[in-house]
């Protein structure tokens, strides 16, 4: 059979036309292929998470009420969670509230005080060098606003007085000014008059025995205390309310021993606290967290509504302000490789046991994972629950048949 020019150019565009087709289908397979592979793997990452559960605390302790005449106004002389001694001051009344204003102006006075005669000290100013002073200023500055966004004002209170002296000395020692003398001598002056001014208090309350202070009662005082904790029950915890007595005559209240107590009804049924174990808690009027230990843990059989009572001994001003918040627990903190919960399966493998011929089903949990072309299983190790992913451990780094960190893991297509 023999081709004619026109035939042999029909089949070449033939031939050239399918080849064109032909790599066409292969490009555009490759590019879905490569898309739809992104789109379905995830690749395994370290992360970290901390398992935290909420519950209503009620707080506890061996609490003892501070009562006076109710003559006058109080100025307290004891902060809230402050610890007195046996005999400690309270507080002092007096007939009306301008010697109290009196008596807060004095303070501030004498606080400014002696920043001032420490920065007029001839040793403070002879040993600071305005670079060394400068690069104190900085890292005192970066404390003051880490102090301020953790809401610790005392901290706060503390790094502000420190910047005054070294920005005040810094002042001196590059001759911005000469010094602050007659800053001095008016507040001595104020000081004296106020002094000459003061008058007597109408009574002092003062502590019988010592203990933690607080400046309020809510009642219940004899009802809530540390040998009521055997008997409390679900109910009667539910049942307590946040509230302050309106009682002119009282003056606070006296808290007695180390240990205080918090109550709460949480749910048990997975046996997740145990009488021994210490956790963390951080009540929702507080930044900081404590710790405490698990004292007890009691309820009804399917402990769905279960008595906990944890015990603590730290003690803060937040910690004293209520007598029942909402309580964040945190049970641990948790590192591993992050799963999506939709890519895990169960895969069912018969293992034979070292030294025996028997055999038997085990179920494992894991994932699919891509593999170049391939797809495999890969077993994991579940330490943490979330509520769309969990966290495999990395305790099984270096054993193939474990999910390992950067593995593409296969989010669907496979059953």
């Amino acid at each position: 059979m023999r081709f004619t020019g026109t035939d042999s150019s029909m089949l070449v565009k033939i031939l050239r036309n399918t080849v064109i087709v032909l790599f066409l289908v292969i490009f555009v397979s490759v590019i879905y292929n490569q898309k739809n592979r992104d789109s379905d793997t995830e690749s395994a990452l370290i992360s970290e998470a901390t398992a935290v559960a909420e519950f209503r605390g009620v707080f506890i302790r061996d609490e003892a009420p501070i009562t006076y005449s109710g003559r006058g106004i109080l100025s307290y002389s004891v902060p809230d969670g402050g610890k007195l001694g046996s005999d400690g001051i309270i507080a002092v009344a007096y007939p009306d509230d301008s010697q109290i204003k009196r008596n807060r102006e004095q303070a501030a006075l004498e606080k400014e005080l002696d920043i001032l005669l420490k920065i007029q000290n001839p040793g403070t100013r002879e040993s600071a060098q305005p670079s060394e002073l400068s690069a104190n200023i900085s890292e005192d500055y970066r404390e003051f606003l880490f102090c301020r966004d953790r809401m610790d004002l005392p901290g706060v209170k503390s790094v502000k007085d420190e910047l005054i002296v070294e920005m005040s000395t810094y002042q001196i020692i590059t001759n911005e000014v000469t010094d602050f003398s007659q800053q001095v001598i008016d507040i001595q002056t104020r000081l004296d008059q106020l002094k000459r001014e003061a008058s007597k208090p109408i009574e002092t309350v003062s502590s019988k025995s010592s203990g933690y202070f607080v400046s309020y009662c809510d009642g219940y005082e004899d009802k809530l205390t540390v040998s009521s904790l055997d008997t409390l029950t679900a109910d009667q915890i539910e049942q307590v309310t946040d509230t302050r007595l309106d009682d002119p005559k009282v003056v606070g209240k006296l808290i007695s021993g180390y240990n205080w107590y918090l109550a709460g009804v949480v749910d048990n049924s997975h046996q997740e606290y145990k009488v021994g174990d210490y956790v963390r808690i951080r009540p929702e009027s507080s930044s900081e967290s404590f710790t405490a230990e698990v004292k007890d843990i009691r309820g009804e059989e399917d402990q769905k509504r279960a008595v906990l009572i944890l015990a603590c001994r730290e003690f803060s001003s937040e910690l004293v302000q209520h007598r029942c918040e909402n309580i964040e627990l945190i049970r641990g903190n948790y590192r591993g490789l992050k799963v999506p919960r939709e890519a895990i399966r169960f895969v069912n493998e018969e293992v034979t046991e070292d030294g025996s011929s028997v055999t038997k089903d085990v179920t494992y949990k894991g994932v699919y994972v891509l593999n170049g072309e391939k797809i495999e299983f890969k077993k994991i190790d579940v330490i943490y629950e979330g509520s769309d992913y969990v966290l495999s451990s990395l305790e099984h780094i270096g054993d193939e048949s474990y999910l390992a960190l950067y593995d593409d893991i296969m989010i669907e297509g496979v059953d």
